[in-house]
């Protein structure tokens, strides 16, 4: 399941709809911005991965209190979780200006007001977020911070998401088993109109 994916399902099938209204979005301009913003944040966090930086992908996934921001998507768009989305994007892509190029970008292409966009972007994040962590338990991500998830946890969640890094097939691993990231993080970035991009803002 990508991001992407998860987003749709927010809310129970409603939570981009309701995060549209809470700022004054058309819902379609919505969905096209989701389009582009969910792989972006993909491939930011496969990126930092691929550059070493597991631990601060998968910390910022921690947190299963914020999964209740996927559940009611509305209170995605209230200051605290938009100030924690926004500290999940800056985690990702490096710092602010990075996001609010993202955020540019992104009104630029969809033709949207780019304050708005600004706003969007980080109660997305935290509303994104929040479905990782109820798909990736914080027990979860501890096994995979400690080496642990290798063993006894291939079905289910594991094999949902699983093998960010080309699945380190063959048993050669290094750090931390990252096959609960895998699609997750990737299955939007083949082709994403905004992966081109991440090299000019991420730091």
């Amino acid at each position: 399941m990508s991001i992407m994916k998860l987003l749709e399902q927010a809310g129970g099938g409603q939570g981009l709809a309701q995060l549209a209204g809470q700022f004054g979005l058309d819902e379609s301009k919505a969905q096209e911005l989701t389009k582009m913003l969910a792989p972006a944040i993909g491939q930011a966090a496969k990126k930092r991965a691929e550059q070493g930086q597991t631990d601060t992908v998968l910390g910022a996934m921690k947190g299963e209190a914020q999964a209740g921001l996927f559940d009611t998507p509305s209170a995605a768009a209230a200051p605290e979780a938009m100030a924690q989305g926004q500290s999940f994007l800056e985690q990702l892509l490096g710092d602010r200006a990075a996001t609010e190029g993202l955020a540019a970008e992104a009104a630029d292409r969809a033709g949207v007001d780019q304050g708005t966009v600004a706003q969007f972007l980080p109660a997305l994040a935290a509303m994104a977020q929040g479905g990782l962590q109820k798909q990736m338990p914080d027990s979860a991500i501890d096994g995979m911070l400690g080496g642990g998830a290798a063993s006894g946890s291939g079905g289910g969640l594991m094999g949902m998401i699983g093998g960010l890094l080309g699945g380190n097939k063959g048993g050669e691993t290094s750090g931390p088993d990252l096959s609960m990231l895998t699609n997750m993080l990737d299955a939007d970035g083949d082709g994403s109109v905004m992966d081109d991009i991440l090299g000019k803002f991420m730091k």
